[in-house]
Formats: structure tokens, C-alpha cells, sequence
């Protein structure tokens, strides 16, 4: 175990930590150790004071409202889609749909694009790592449209399997769905090659970002992809809040989701029209205060620069899978090559569920389960994993503590 001072790869953790006010909290009378980034982010206090000055200052419905706070509320969550436009590299604003979070994001290209476009015996390609909200929207849509699910495999070091990927390929193919990095192993997938295989093949492609885009700059302009989708709350973010791009021309054609306020144009019992890009595919009152304060993670975590990001969470992937590999009783599920910022392992003799209870005495958060990623279980033939995740506030006394929370393990179970 290294007792030197906590890797710093650009980044000042002790200062990032200070603006995280529950990381100064402890569980069961020890110092609380957070590694369940992955599942949701801790939120630094400029996220939380977005929302607090809301409601305590200028709190009023957006879009509709002639008086003070209702522009100013308007005006500042506006400002977000701008924020969302950098933050992601797309070409327009009117782009980046507001959405309570990548699964809906990805639930409204599914039946809106699907029902549009799917057509008996058209084919889905999903991958084999795929988060259950990439895989059950689609599996809805094709069982609806008559279309197939087709599953890119994985090779035995959890990366996927582009060969098999270049031979699913073909006329019929029609969307392609695959995560950024997968959110149970953390491959980091060759979106931009996906991409360009699947245009080859005249197919869109929708990418999930929810563990990407907190943790690597984005292009969406340069991936050349037709959707990306990610939640705000795994982004330093409040929760019940995402986005969801789309290419414009693609939007355009594709029917409202959900009908209400604000997405519409005109309304008759006759007849209604439907308001421009991006209102058509937002509904009714949004999450204010929570779009307001995804401005503020944004910019927070664009500020530390995700060069620096990078660096700093692969020296501590690096650190952690060392130390990690070091257990005889343990082992690590998805040593792809390129991996993001987490490790999901299991340990003999002891369940995932025991395990993450244990460490939860020692106050150390980690997700065990299947991670809302099944497949993946059953592909390696594991009930499921310990999962330890980290972020821009976790250094290298997080994972010492991680392990010698892991020998208490050890002690117990053999």
C-alpha cells in the first residue's frame, strides 16, 4: 500500500473536496469514503446554491410568464441549453433536449424515431455491455415494429467484439445503440469507429454518455453521432435532469413524444401544430431549479479542464488495479485496454451484497449488484460485482481505505 501524499494529476483534490459538503460527513464514526460516482455524483455547493437562489429569490414557471421572475427564471435556464451546446460540441442549442435523465432520453428517440422509422424485419444493434435503460427501450420498440435485436459480443477482456460488430452490419440494420463506457465494467467503447461503421451501412447511431461525459471532453460533431445522451446527476448535477442530442434535421422529422404546455404551436379540437425545435419535444413544466443548477456542474467541472480530469482519474485507476490485484481471493470482471475511471471485481467466498456491507461499516460506498447491466453478469457467469467508481474528489487514501476495508473482508470470509 503506498502511505506517499494522494496522486495529483492536475488536479487539487483537497480544494475539490472542500466544495463538496458531504464529503466532511462520516458513517457509523469513520470518515465517509464515496467510490459510487458511477451510480450518482456528489454535488459540489455551487450546484446547490443554483437551486436554493432559485426558489429562495426568483422562483417562477419559464416560458410563459411576462412578469420579472418568470423572465429571469426563463433567461437562466436558457442559459443552461447554451452551457449543454459547449459542454457537448453540438452545432445548435435547439439541439439538446432537457429530459429527466438519459433513460427517458433514450426512451423518446426509441418511441419517437422507432415508431417513425422501424419496420418489420429492420434490426437493432445493441451491445452485449449495455445498461438495461439502452437495451429494454428498444426491445419494446422492436417487439412493437416487428423488428430484431442484434447483439454485438464481447471478448473475454470485456472489450467488444468489432469483427462480429462488421459482420451484424447490413441493409436491414437501422439503429445502432451502444454506451460511451460501459457503466458495470467500464470499457471504454470506440464510439467514433462504431459510428462510422454503422453510416456505412446507412444506420443512425444513439451513444450513451452517462459515464463519459462527466469524465472526457465531448464532440458529438466530431463522433459524427446522431444522439447522445446523458443525466446530469452523474455529472456533479442535481438528479431528475438530463439531455438527450439529436442532429437537427433528424429532430425535425421526428414526432412529439409527449403532448401538453409549451410543445405546441396552435391547438383546436380540430387540430394541433407543434412548437420548434427544441420546445416540441419538452412538455409541460420542467425540472426549473434542476436545469438551472446543471449550468452550474457544467461549468464546474469544465473549469478543472477534463485533460486534467483524465490524468487524474487513470492514475488512480491504475493505483486502485494494482492494489486490487494484489488480492489472491479477488477478481477484477472487464480489463479492457481502454477503460473509464472504475473497477468492478469479485471476491471468493463472498457475495457482492456481503462484501458491500461490510465496507459500508467502514464507511466505504461501492455498488454491488448486477448494476442494472445483467448481460454482462451472465456473459462472465457471475450473480454480479463490486463495483468502486471514482471521481474528481476521490484520491489515493480513498482506495487504500477501499482495500484495507477489503482485508476485513478477507479476515471474515477467507
Amino acid at each position: 500500500m503506498n502511505n506517499a501524499a494522494p496522486i495529483i494529476k492536475g488536479l487539487d483534490v483537497a480544494k475539490i473536496r472542500e466544495d463538496f459538503p458531504i464529503l466532511s460527513e462520516t458513517v457509523y464514526g469513520k470518515p465517509l469514503t464515496f467510490l459510487d460516482t458511477a451510480a450518482s455524483a456528489q454535488k459540489p455547493k455551487s450546484v446547490i446554491e443554483a437551486e436554493t437562489r432559485l426558489y429562495e429569490t426568483y422562483y417562477a414557471n419559464i416560458h410563459r410568464g411576462v412578469y420579472k421572475f418568470s423572465q429571469d427564471a426563463t433567461e437562466a435556464y436558457e442559459a443552461t441549453r447554451e452551457t449543454v451546446k459547449d459542454f457537448i460540441g453540438a452545432a445548435k442549442s435547439k439541439e439538446c433536449l432537457f429530459v429527466r435523465g438519459a433513460t427517458e432520453g433514450i426512451n423518446l428517440v426509441a418511441q419517437t424515431w422507432g415508431r417513425a422509422n422501424l419496420k418489420e424485419g429492420d434490426e437493432i444493434i445493441l451491445a452485449e455491455l449495455e445498461h438495461h435503460s439502452n437495451i429494454v427501450p428498444w426491445q419494446m420498440v422492436a417487439e412493437e415494429r416487428g423488428a430484431k435485436i442484434r447483439v454485438i459480443p464481447m471478448l473475454e477482456d470485456g472489450s467488444l467484439d468489432m469483427e462480429a460488430y462488421a459482420g451484424l452490419l447490413n441493409e436491414r440494420t437501422k439503429m445502432v445503440a451502444v454506451a460511451h463506457i460501459s457503466n458495470s465494467i467500464g470499457t471504454l467503447n470506440p464510439v467514433k469507429d462504431i459510428i462510422r461503421m454503422a453510416h456505412s451501412a446507412g444506420a443512425l447511431v444513439l451513444v450513451d454518455g452517462c459515464q463519459a461525459a462527466p469524465h472526457m471532453k465531448i464532440d458529438v460533431q466530431d463522433l459524427d453521432a446522431d444522439f447522445y445522451a446523458f443525466s446530469a446527476h452523474k455529472a456533479y448535477g442535481p438528479t431528475g435532469i438530463g439531455v438527450v442530442y439529436g442532429k437537427e434535421a433528424l429532430l425535425d422529422k421526428m414526432p412529439p413524444w409527449q403532448g401538453g404546455g409549451d410543445m405546441i404551436s396552435t391547438v383546436t379540437f380540430e387540430k394541433t401544430t407543434y412548437n420548434d425545435l427544441p420546445h416540441k419535444f419538452e412538455a409541460g413544466t420542467p425540472n426549473i431549479a434542476g436545469g438551472i443548477a446543471v449550468d452550474e456542474a457544467l461549468k464546474y467541472i469544465t473549469a478543472l479542464g477534463f485533460d486534467n480530469i483524465h490524468a487524474h482519474e487513470m492514475a488512480l485507476l491504475d493505483y486502485a488495479t494494482k492494489e486490487l490485484s494484489a488480492f489472491n481471493s479477488l477478481k477484477i470482471i472487464g480489463t479492457a485496454k481502454e477503460k473509464g475511471a472504475l473497477i468492478s471485481f469479485t471476491m471468493e467466498h463472498a457475495h457482492p451484497h456481503d462484501i458491500g456491507t461490510i465496507l459500508d461499516r467502514q464507511g466505504i460506498a461501492v455498488r454491488a449488484g448486477h448494476h442494472c447491466a445483467q448481460p454482462v453478469m451472465d456473459r462472465f457467469g457471475v450473480p454480479g460485482t463490486v463495483r468502486a467508481s471514482f471521481g474528481i474528489y476521490n484520491d489515493t487514501t480513498d482506495v487504500d481505505r477501499l482495500v484495507a476495508g477489503l482485508k476485513k473482508v478477507t479476515d471474515i470470509f477467507g
